[in-house]
């Protein structure tokens, strides 16, 4: 089967270079919905290094020092992850605002940066090698995508949101660490009307939609149906 190829996948000596795994201790920042004394109580377990019991977590952070300490509690445990990475679109995010009459651009932070920028830098060096900022995406993607299948049940299953600039390279990624078997889906979600890109100075036909690549962690997948309708007001929208 064809294999794609990016730079930093082997090393030197052709051996297959492992995506980062250094697990870092999360630290409690704000807590939701509780007393004082029920607040204490869990920094008091966090200290004796425990575990307290827990519904949900927003975790801020680095997915390559995230994701290995996820695995330290979780791994083989998950039963779906859906998650929506760049597109390798190039954007940095800068937000418009607008207030009454007055509008100016929040330009990012240096930890929004780095949290929510699109792009994808080479060195000077790394391009006189025929590196591309492709080369940085797909690695990137890979190592993601390796830790978490890492974090899957073996009923479990990943769904991957993906415009269609990288949709082929970030499948072919998928194919490469989940198996070419455990493809389920390729779901369409149309983001927009049709509309025409094709006129003076266009290079393409107009993009209308994104795709959900799913994928199981094995032949023991387990498919939950959805229950909610799609809205009425975004089906008569979007499909006249």
């Amino acid at each position: 089967m064809p294999e794609l190829i990016w730079d930093g996948k082997y090393d030197a000596a052709g051996k297959r270079t492992a995506p980062p795994r250094v697990p870092l201790p999360f630290q409690t920042v704000e807590t939701v919905n509780e007393t004082a004394q029920e607040r204490q109580r869990t920094l008091d377990f966090f200290a004796a290094e425990r575990l307290p019991d827990w519904r949900n977590r927003l975790i801020w952070g680095d997915k390559k020092y995230v994701l290995p300490s996820l695995l330290v509690e979780f791994s083989g445990a998950v039963d779906l992850i859906y998650i929506d990475p760049p597109f390798a679109t190039g954007a940095d995010f800068s937000l418009p605002i607008k207030l009454e009459a007055d509008s100016f651009t929040k330009e990012p932070n240096v930890i929004e940066q780095k949290a929510y920028r699109d792009t994808w830098g080479v060195s000077q060096d790394d391009r006189r090698r025929g590196v591309t900022p492709l080369d940085r995406y797909v690695r990137w993607i890979y190592e993601t995508l390796t830790v978490l299948r890492d974090l899957l049940t073996e009923q479990g299953s990943m769904y991957v949101h993906i415009g269609p600039n990288v949709n082929h390279l970030v499948r072919s990624c998928l194919d490469e660490v989940f198996g070419v078997a455990n493809y389920r889906a390729e779901i369409i979600w149309k983001r927009t009307s049709a509309h025409s890109d094709v006129g003076q100075g266009a290079r393409h036909l107009g993009r209308v939609h994104d795709s959900i690549l799913l994928y199981s962690a094995s032949d023991r997948f387990v498919w939950h149906p959805p229950h909610v309708e799609h809205d009425d007001k975004y089906v008569k929208s979007h499909y006249p």
